[in-house]
């Protein structure tokens, strides 16, 4: 694993008032009004605590959020409501999921096409938001996605297709089809003039951080968050930065495959520009396999987030199998290989001699209160029990 330090004279401190207590209530009262809607456990792992050394261990396991196994739902369907609101001209608080399917509100909309570009999981949540509300997704894969994502999305009803591209250029494909034909672009990667949406959707990601917010029985001293395009990370270094203010924030720390590390390679760089990384970015962490970083949420890492990682697979892997197959009196959780490696970063962090000049530079300690998110579940059950049960991307591997 390599660490790096986000500048640490931030002199432009980016606004992160949209990441408030109070935007993310309204997000999160929006996201309640589903029927299916149900908060997601924080699990208290004493014994890998105690374990590792730390004074406590805490993971949020989004492997129950709506039936989908996995948070990205969040954002998407909150950026859906946000931009029909829009559309409307009503606020996001007046439009519940009742009123939004409701004939009246469908008769106003007509007929709606959503776009996005997933590896599975954002994705899913798309279409499973445009068949809640009558409305059709289309759906682009980049190469080589699990054939399980792929059909999770299908039967959602969506028009869903594995392209030959990587990610990055995929979400070009949907962008150029959404111009083209007139379709709403749900992603949560921005550029210049694609800025709304991508900031709903970070705002969509703040009910995780403010049920986790909420849960806790005392506060971290240090989150560990993983990154694709960095928009996840940001709404939780955005939130928790809101309510834990100045030296009171915990120590955020982004963690990311090595192969696709476009947040710590922009981290490191500290030039005030946005690093790119191109190519195949092959990583079994395919939610994470993202190589051009959104600049909303790089705005609210750059001025908040203390650390960035960049692990290899096995990182991830050995986060899955620990949890999966916990110590004695922990819960267990089911955590799949884009949601396990902040835990998986922590354990290694902790257990192996050569990480302690680490663990001294993030202020790792018998002190410490560790909060991790579980973003996913076994979303590609194949490959799961491939790393569980079989020991693929054994640790020693790295």
């Amino acid at each position: 694993m390599q660490l790096t330090a986000f500048a640490k004279e931030k002199k432009n401190i980016n606004g992160i008032e949209f990441l408030d207590s109070e935007h993310a209530e309204k997000v999160l009262s929006f996201h309640k009004s589903f029927p299916m809607y149900k908060e997601t456990p924080l699990v208290e792992l004493k014994r890998m605590a105690n374990f590792l050394g730390v004074k406590d261990f805490f993971v949020k396991d989004e492997s129950y959020r709506f039936g989908l196994n996995a948070f990205k739902v969040l954002g998407g369907s909150f950026a859906i409501g946000s931009y029909i609101a829009k559309k409307l001209g009503m606020d996001i608080s007046e439009l519940p999921f009742k009123k939004m399917i409701s004939p009246e509100i469908r008769e106003k909309l007509g007929k709606i096409t959503f776009v996005t570009a997933t590896d599975g999981n954002h994705g899913r949540g798309v279409a499973w938001t445009a068949r809640q509300l009558g409305q059709k997704a289309v759906v682009y894969m980049p190469k080589g996605s699990s054939k399980e994502r792929f059909a999770n999305i299908k039967a959602e009803g969506a028009d869903v297709t594995i392209t030959d591209l990587n990610y990055d250029d995929a979400v070009r494909l949907a962008n150029s089809n959404a111009d083209k034909y007139g379709w709403v672009m749900v992603q949560d990667t921005s550029w210049e003039g694609y800025q709304d949406i991508p900031k709903w959707i970070i705002q969509g990601y703040g009910t995780m951080a403010l049920e986790a917010y909420k849960q806790l029985p005392k506060k971290p001293t240090h989150i560990f968050i993983q990154a694709g395009v960095g928009a996840l990370a940001g709404a939780v270094t955005g939130f928790f930065a809101n309510v834990y203010k100045g030296a009171d924030k915990p120590v955020v720390t982004i963690v990311e495959p090595n192969t696709a590390a476009c947040i710590f390679d922009t981290a490191k760089a500290a030039d005030g520009k946005l690093h790119f990384v191109g190519g195949s970015m092959k990583t079994m962490m395919a939610g994470l396999a993202c190589g051009e970083p959104c600049d909303v949420g790089w705005k609210v890492l750059e001025s908040y987030a203390d650390f960035a990682i960049s692990c290899a697979d096995s990182v991830s892997a050995k986060g899955m199998r620990a949890l999966g197959a916990p110590l004695l009196g922990d819960q267990r959780i089911i955590s799949g290989e884009s949601g396990a490696v902040p835990s998986g970063a922590v354990m290694e962090l902790l257990s192996k001699p050569q990480y302690a000049d680490l663990c001294k530079q993030i202020g790792l300690d018998k002190n410490s209160v560790v909060l991790c998110f579980s973003t996913e579940g076994a979303t590609d059950l194949c490959n799961y029990r491939a790393i569980v049960w079989d020991g693929k991307e054994a640790s020693c591997a790295e």
